[in-house]
C-alpha cells in the first residue's frame, strides 16, 4: 500500500508563531523536531495498517525542514523550494492514499493559527466552488485528478472543518484547538503523536470507505488579493478571468490544469511583487 505525504508545519502541536516555524533560530530547530516525529508517527500508523510505500513531500517555506536519514518506512524525502506542483509534487496515480500532516486553516478564516493560503503577503482569500479553502482543499485538486483519496489530516479545529467540505470522510487529527491567529490550547506533542499515528491507522483500515474529494467539475477557484496589483498580474494567466478589482477566476473541467494554474499564480506573486 503507498501512501503519499504532504507536509506543512504551522499545524504542528505547539506551533503558535512565525518565529517557530523560519529558521535559522532555537525555536524553529525545536519545532522542526516536533515536526519530525508528528511525519514519522503518521508512517507508524500507516504501517500498522499494511503500509509499505512512503513518499514524503516537505512543503513548508524553504521546504527542506525534515531530516531524510530520520524518516521512518524507509521513506522517500522530496524537498526543496522549486516544485512545479508544489505542495502536491510527486501524487500520481500509483498512489493508494494521500495524507495532509502538519496542515494550517485558510487565508480566509477567522480563528486558525498562522492561517494564510500559499502566500500569505498576496493572497486574502480562495474559494473553491464558491466555498472558502485553504491549502487542504485546494491540493485536494491533484488527488481527485489522480483518483487518489485523502485520508488524513492534522492540524488546529478550524483547519480540520474547512477540509470536510470536499474531503468529507477523511480521518481528521484535532493537535490544537485556536485562541486566535497567534495562540492556540495543543495536546501534549506525545498525545499528538499518538493522536496522528491512531488516525493514520485508521485512515488505511477504512481506505476502502473512503472516497476520492468530492470537488464537482469543471471546478471554480476565485482569489481575492490584498492588493490591485496582484490581482492585475494575476488576470494575464490564460484562462484568468478578472471579476472585481482584486478578485480572479480560474475554471477548468481538468482538476490538474486547474492546480498547476492557480500555482503558476502564486509563483507570480512572489517572484515579481515581493
Amino acid at each position: 500500500m503507498k501512501v503519499y505525504l504532504s507536509t506543512d508545519m504551522e499545524g504542528t502541536a505547539g506551533v503558535v508563531d512565525w518565529g517557530q516555524v523560519r529558521g535559522p533560530a532555537t525555536e524553529y530547530e525545536y519545532y522542526r523536531g516536533q515536526l519530525q516525529a508528528e511525519v514519522n508517527a503518521a508512517i507508524d500508523g500507516a504501517l500498522a495498517a499494511g503500509g509499505t510505500e512512503f513518499l514524503v513531500n516537505d512543503s513548508h517555506s524553504t521546504m527542506q525542514n525534515l531530516r531524510p536519514d530520520a524518516l521512518t518506512g524507509h521513506a522517500s524525502y522530496l524537498s526543496g523550494k522549486h516544485k512545479p506542483l508544489y505542495m502536491m509534487q510527486g501524487l500520481d496515480d500509483s498512489f493508494d492514499a494521500v495524507f495532509f500532516v502538519s496542515y494550517h486553516g485558510s487565508a480566509g478564516s477567522t480563528g486558525s493559527v498562522l492561517h494564510h493560503t500559499y502566500n500569505p503577503r498576496a493572497i486574502a482569500e480562495v474559494r473553491l466552488n464558491g466555498v472558502i479553502t485553504g491549502e487542504a482543499g485546494i491540493n485536494a485538486l491533484v488527488a481527485l485528478a489522480h483518483g487518489v483519496p485523502v485520508v488524513l489530516i492534522s492540524g488546529d479545529r478550524v483547519t480540520i472543518e474547512e477540509a470536510q467540505p470536499f474531503c468529507p470522510e477523511i480521518e481528521s487529527v484535532v493537535v490544537k484547538d485556536p485562541v486566535s491567529h497567534n495562540a492556540a490550547l495543543s495536546v501534549h506533542p506525545e498525545r499528538a503523536r499518538e493522536l496522528i499515528h491512531d488516525g493514520a491507522r485508521r485512515a488505511l483500515a477504512r481506505l476502502s470507505d473512503i472516497r476520492v474529494p468530492s470537488i464537482t467539475l469543471p471546478a471554480e477557484l476565485t482569489v481575492r488579493f490584498h492588493s490591485r496589483a496582484y490581482a492585475e498580474l494575476a488576470a494575464e494567466l490564460r484562462g484568468a478571468d478578472r471579476r472585481e478589482e482584486k478578485l480572479v477566476a480560474l475554471r477548468n473541467d481538468d482538476p490538474l490544469q486547474l492546480y498547476r494554474t492557480f500555482i503558476a499564480m502564486v509563483f507570480l506573486t512572489r517572484g515579481v511583487l515581493e
